[in-house]
């Protein structure tokens, strides 16, 4: 999908080296999603299997409109009761250090979404951000997401449970 300043698009082969890099570089991934050392399976060996995109999860590429990759999202599913129309899917984003601040992952989450709406009859897409994370909260609002509330001491993250901001978009909004 492609939009004014970014596209998203699944994973190719020659991304995977610096997908893996992002993992351990908090550079990169930024302090609000530093959790530990990650990856007991490398990049190429979840290629291998899946293409890193399925129904339930999904990591992809954010690049600019000239081919720069700009960061990475992921989506994952998960569900408020036992019934396939309680599904919903949460989304996540970092942006390369280079690449914040010009609008990149506002666009990309407002595409995700559509992308998700599009795809799966689901009515909700939502996403967390810790309650430090101004750019984050701004960048989801102008992507449409309305604020639901906190979740007290929803993540573990650096040695320490830290407060999450709650933000959904339902479909037709």
């Amino acid at each position: 999908m492609e939009g004014e300043l970014v596209r998203i698009r699944p994973v190719r082969r020659e991304d995977l080296a610096v997908v893996e890099s992002w993992v351990n570089d908090v550079e990169v991934s930024g302090v609000f999603n530093d959790f530990g050392f990650g990856g007991h399976e490398s990049m190429e060996t979840a290629f291998e299997k899946e293409g890193l995109i399925n129904d339930r999860q999904a990591t992809i590429i954010i690049e600019t409109l000239d081919g720069e990759i700009a960061g990475g999202m992921s989506y994952y599913q998960t569900s408020y009761g036992p019934r396939v129309a309680h599904q919903v899917y949460g989304i996540g984003l970092h942006i390369a250090p280079e690449h914040r601040g010009k609008g990149y992952g506002t666009e990309a989450q407002m595409l995700l979404a559509e992308y998700l709406f599009n795809t799966y009859p689901i009515m909700r897409v939502e996403a967390g951000t810790d309650v430090e994370n101004i750019a984050e909260q701004r960048s989801l609002e102008k992507a449409g997401f309305t604020r639901e509330g906190v979740m007290r001491k929803a993540q573990w993250r650096r040695g320490d449970w830290h407060d999450l901001i709650l933000y959904s978009k339902l479909r037709g909004e």
